[in-house]
């Protein structure tokens, strides 16, 4: 089975998203420029978005183990104040990305840290936060890529290692699933697969084996298996796309389910 990115190619692809996001930024008509993806918002507010998160998880993990995120980290980003000339702006998300890649590199892929998902799939450590933050900086350089009006898809490396930071961060929980159990497949065309179980346990996730072409009925079929390429599962993961963008299998509704529902945890 494939592993997961190292923590050294976690920090490079930081670097090189955030690297596309400034590109497209830069080629974009102007800063005003709506955020499709982002309603309300501007090129402008998704600039200061990324790199105001960036400062801020910076602050996060450089305070080590912690049940809250720093109050002055806190305090900064909602006092944040940017630049408007696109330049110095981009001079700043640029600074900001450095910042954060420099806690990350002092605190080494394992040193703990507050992190706002459950620690059961992913751990709450700087490499953790890591790979949300590859994430976070490769779907909203798609969304600026969007205002600029010329959207690419995720780069492959980053889209297949997204599935499954998607479904081990944002959707693990203990909270019980509200209705019948079931699965959810999820199927790249570049052959990774991942098998979403929600019951009265909660929601936790795990590779399986891709899709062959052997005829007859799966008796372990999945409630619902969605196919694209994985920069569409992580575009729609995120709701960047609709369900009717990809191929799915079984009852669709139960995506409406999965989507609507709010763990308590």
């Amino acid at each position: 089975m494939e592993k997961s990115l190292e923590f050294p190619d976690l920090l490079g692809l930081i670097d090189e998203r955030s690297t596309a996001f400034r590109a497209a930024v830069a080629a974009a008509p102007s800063l005003d420029a709506p955020v499709p993806s982002c309603p309300e918002w501007t090129l402008f507010d998704l600039v200061k978005h990324l790199g105001g998160g960036d400062r801020f998880w910076a602050a996060i993990v450089g305070a080590g183990p912690a049940d809250a995120p720093p109050a002055e980290a806190a305090a900064a980003r909602a006092a944040l104040e940017v630049p408007r000339e696109r330049e110095a702006l981009l001079d700043w998300l640029a600074a900001s990305t450095q910042l954060l890649l420099s806690a990350l590199r002092e605190a080494g892929p394992d040193a703990g840290c507050w992190a706002w998902w459950s620690a059961l799939q992913t751990p709450r450590t700087s490499g953790g936060v890591a790979r949300h933050r590859v994430q976070e900086s490769a779907v909203h350089t798609y969304d600026a890529q969007l205002a600029a009006g010329a959207p690419q898809p995720l780069p492959a490396e980053v889209a297949l290692d997204g599935v499954e930071e998607f479904l081990f961060t944002c959707v693990a929980t203990a909270s019980a699933w509200p209705h019948k159990p079931t699965t959810f497949d999820f199927h790249a065309a570049e052959g990774r697969s991942w098998r979403l179980t929600v019951d009265g346990d909660g929601a936790r996730s795990t590779r399986v084996p891709a899709p062959t072409a052997a005829s007859g009925e799966d008796p372990d079929a999945a409630g619902a298996s969605v196919h694209g390429t994985a920069s569409e599962l992580v575009l729609y993961l995120y709701d960047r796309i609709q369900a009717g963008s990809l191929h799915v299998d079984g009852d669709a509704g139960l995506l409406d389910l999965l989507r609507a529902w709010e763990p308590e945890e």
